[in-house]
């Protein structure tokens, strides 16, 4: 399962609100998906990897299906 609590910790620590990312280039409709832990596409990842200037595992991390 992919777990977008390391992009919320980021936004937190860098101080980036959904607002900013909206005027970066990230859509509502994007960032709705990200709340309701649906799939992104790996250019939406990048694009917030280069706007929050931080790694992937800063963005998404991976467990296993229990």
């Amino acid at each position: 399962m992919i777990s977008y609590e390391p992009l919320f910790r980021t936004m937190k620590e860098k101080s980036i609100s959904s607002y900013k990312l909206q005027k970066e280039g990230i859509s509502k409709g994007t960032y709705s998906n990200i709340l309701n832990k649906k799939g992104i596409s790996t250019h939406t990842i990048n694009k917030l990897c280069t706007i929050l200037d931080c790694k992937v595992e800063d963005i998404i991390e991976f467990t296993p299906d229990e």
